[in-house]
């Protein structure tokens, strides 16, 4: 059974770093794909980041495109989200995903497996 807790998230001030952690567990597949996604209060949830495993090739989501960098570390089991110069449009509940392909998914349905979250909030 795969298990995703996130962590690394809180209050930080507009223009402020970040750095998401997603540690994983049960993760034996050969190739697959983790991802980012966020949730603000009243919005859909949105695709922030992915990355495909074994090319590890990774790629953005609007919201990350000149600010966020996504790593996977697949000794560690760990997945990334390294964000730069915070927004206050960025806060929202963090989640990392898992999909058991490898393949650019973007949407969130085909993702298989989900953390719980974490809180960012970024005020201005």
């Amino acid at each position: 059974q795969v298990q995703l807790v996130e962590s690394g998230g809180g209050l930080v001030q507009a223009g402020s770093s970040l750095r998401l952690s997603c540690a994983s567990s049960g993760r034996t597949f050969s190739s697959y794909t983790m991802a980012w996604f966020r949730q603000a209060p009243g919005k859909e949830r949105e695709f922030v980041a992915g990355i495909r495993w074994p090319d590890n090739s990774p790629w953005n989501g609007d919201p990350a495109k000149g600010r966020f960098t996504i790593a996977n570390d697949n000794v560690q089991g760990t997945l990334y989200l390294q964000m730069n110069r915070l927004r206050p449009e960025d806060t929202g509940v963090y989640y990392c995903a898992l999909a058991r392909v490898a393949a650019r998914i973007s949407n969130s349905m085909e993702y298989d497996y989900w953390g719980q979250g974490t809180q960012v909030t970024v005020s201005s």
